[in-house]
């Protein structure tokens, strides 16, 4: 596996692979990498025929947020071991002052769906990511991304940030990765304590709570975000719930007073030393049915 910082070099490989006519799939990442990333990994060895993946912890998604900045986890052996393992043919690992090199005189603007979910309460923050991904994509010049539904609003916007800049790139979103109790992978779960991770399974089962009330034949937003909160209430002693709430996917918006198609059920919950996401996509359809990635 190469390990590359230079853009250029990066950008001369990835040329004459496609001079041979080869594919090139892209993962971008913010490191400390888990089995989560490993199956985005895996996924892209799978269609693409070559594979690259980034770690760079991207300041501008973090707003004001400084501390959480600096505190970061990062296992940058790990990383290159797990990434090597799973298939990855080049890890760029770029410096800060290559990717903004002339500090922040040019940046891109999120003017939709960022005002719900994580977006309304980190103003900024999808800027920053879609500033980030337009570099990396510029860079790299993939044939294929793949981005995990954990985050399922960054996939929503990223999908529009490609539809709108005519970048010519495939988006492949992957299932979320879970513990064998339910808790979706993420690198802040290592900040959880004890019994904080005990209690973080109750997280997808109260999701699993709303999944039921529209198997049921609940089609009323405000009532399915009452069962899931309903839940909390009983089964959550240390987390604080941030955000439950139900909208069209991936329009993240009410389409109709009642749900038709895609809908997400998406939550964030506040621990002492981490904050988790999670959510469900549902398809409202005839037939009722999970549907995690597209």
């Amino acid at each position: 596996m190469l390990q590359l910082t230079d853009p250029a070099a990066l950008r001369e490989f990835v040329k004459s692979q496609k001079r041979l006519g080869k594919s090139v799939g892209f993962v971008p990442t913010m490191g400390y990498l888990h089995k989560g990333h490993a199956s985005l990994f895996k996924k892209a060895a799978e269609t693409s025929d070559v594979v690259v993946a980034s770690v760079f912890v991207n300041p501008t998604q973090f707003g004001e947020k400084k501390d959480d900045y600096d505190n970061y986890p990062k296992d940058s052996q790990g990383d290159a071991r797990l990434a090597e393992s799973c298939g990855v043919n080049v890890l760029f690992l770029p410096k800060v002052e290559t990717i903004y090199p002339n500090g922040q005189q040019v940046t891109v603007k999120v003017n939709e769906k960022t005002g719900v979910l994580c977006g309304k309460s980190r103003p900024g923050h999808f800027d920053g990511v879609a500033t980030v991904l337009t570099k990396l994509f510029t860079i790299v010049a993939p044939d294929i991304v793949y981005f995990g539904m954990k985050d399922a609003q960054q996939v929503a916007i990223v999908r529009s940030l490609i539809d709108s800049f005519h970048f010519p790139i495939k988006l492949i979103a992957c299932p979320i990765m879970r513990e064998a109790d339910g808790l979706a992978k993420s690198s802040r779960n290592v900040r959880l304590l004890p019994d904080e991770r005990r209690e973080a399974p109750e997280l997808y089962k109260g999701l699993q709570a709303g999944c039921s009330a529209i198997r049921n034949g609940e089609r009323n937003f405000d009532r399915i975000i009452a069962s899931v909160r309903r839940y909390y209430e009983l089964h959550l002693q240390s987390g604080v719930v941030d955000y439950v709430d139900v909208l069209n996917y991936p329009e993240l918006k009410r389409v109709k007073d009642k749900m038709t198609g895609r809908i997400i059920i998406a939550i964030a919950v506040r621990y002492a030393n981490a904050r988790l996401i999670d959510n469900v996509t549902i398809d409202c359809g005839n037939k009722i049915s999970e549907v995690e990635a597209q």
